[in-house]
């Protein structure tokens, strides 16, 4: 697949910017703060519905503007030889709901369009992957999840309200048990339905590391030149609680045993207020020659190990795997996603710089922002964008 067109109308520095792309190698060229970012932010959201940059919706709308709205124009081979094209919008509105059309259709859920466009994205940011918390390693996975199964993106939804209302209970509870008393009999309903959905999520995730795990194997040897060998495992909370490390149980099994390990710890978590198990406490760990990456690993081989994570995820989206338990879309031959690199380069030292190059270059579309032209490697030439003062100009 390639994107075609994408349109940006009040997106964060701009009121209106439209810009034409193909297949290949695309520089966008231009000092920092003129815009680059935001143009490949925009390609990212529609792909996941989130920024690679900020937590919340409110940053990407233009100061003074209540909304912003991103099309693409989608170009995809459902069947050799036959290309078809796909305009997606998404309308931005921080405090409501977000709006989405296809094709200019009637307006539709915003996650009812994951899935049409498929991305990968490299950023400075990715090497929190590797010495950030918890929190970055578990989005990456749900990012990926979604990408690879979009039907995913409504049980993580419906997870994250769960645990808003379970947790809000919980500090009413405790409030309550150090004055007059607690009223305990709705938190049975919420501990059912944060282990319902939490557990298709522990089960996907685990799925989804195992199939993982030979791609950053082969992915961190390609860059690093063999330096040690990065294994990636899944820790979840509920089998420290339980002494277990059960990695193929069900959807079911996992739903009882978060169910049990709630009950073990629902005095601590009314004490303290917070739900204490879940996949909202899991985390991805990152072991380089066996020792933890975070911590241990130098900033060469933190880097190596954070692209490795983002060419593992090509890979994985390209050969079009499947989820244990969830189907994946109908890609047909033309599931290999958008590479987007923004600002890489200037991050890496000359040989991770080319070996990347290398590895990227035959992609079907690769999107690269940089500072200046000289940063952009040899082996991607191509097309070239300059970007100033939010306005685009094609130069080669």
């Amino acid at each position: 697949m390639y994107v075609a067109h994408l349109s940006l109308t009040d997106f964060r520095s701009y009121a209106q910017v439209e810009l034409p792309l193909e297949p290949g190698i695309t520089a966008l060229v231009g000092p920092n703060g003129q815009g680059k970012t935001n143009l490949v932010e925009a390609l990212g959201y529609i792909a996941t519905l989130g920024s690679h940059r900020v937590p919340t919706d409110a940053a990407l709308v233009r100061a003074g503007t209540t909304r912003a709205v991103v099309r693409a124009k989608v170009v995809r081979e459902l069947e050799p030889g036959h290309p078809r094209s796909t305009l997606v919008e998404i309308e931005v509105t921080p405090g409501k709901a977000n709006r989405a059309r296809v094709n200019g259709g009637s307006p539709t859920r915003a996650r009812d369009v994951l899935g049409i466009l498929r991305t990968v994205l490299f950023a400075p940011e990715d090497l929190s992957l590797v010495k950030g918390d918890p929190d970055g390693r578990r989005r990456f996975l749900d990012d990926l999840l979604v990408q690879l199964t979009p039907r995913v993106a409504g049980v993580i939804t419906d997870y994250d309200r769960v645990l808003r209302q379970r947790s809000a209970l919980l500090k009413s509870a405790g409030a309550a048990r150090r004055g007059a008393g607690a009223d305990l009999r709705t938190l049975d309903v919420w501990d059912a339905k944060l282990a319902q959905t939490g557990a298709q999520i522990i089960v996907a995730r685990r799925s989804l590391v195992r199939s993982l795990a030979p791609h950053i194997e082969r992915a961190y040897a390609q860059v690093s030149a063999g330096q040690g060998d990065a294994i990636v495992t899944y820790k979840a909370s509920l089998d420290a609680v339980l002494e277990t490390d059960d990695d193929a149980a069900s959807p079911e099994l996992v739903e009882a045993q978060l169910l049990e390990a709630m009950g073990r710890l629902r005095t601590k978590e009314i004490e303290r207020g917070v739900s204490l198990v879940g996949p909202h406490r899991d985390d991805l760990v990152l072991t380089l020659g066996g020792l933890p990456a975070k911590g241990y690993a130098s900033h060469g081989e933190s880097w190596s190990f954070a692209l490795a994570l983002r060419l593992a995820s090509y890979e994985l989206l390209t050969r079009g795997d499947e989820v244990d338990g969830w189907a994946g879309g109908d890609w047909g031959p033309d599931g290999e996603p958008v590479l987007i690199l923004d600002d890489v380069f200037a991050e890496l030292d000359a040989r991770r710089r080319d070996r990347l190059a290398e590895l990227v270059a035959p992609a079907r579309q690769v999107l690269i922002t940089a500072a200046v032209a000289d940063d952009v490697p040899a082996p991607l030439a191509g097309a070239r964008v300059d970007v100033m003062g939010g306005e685009v100009a094609r130069v080669l």
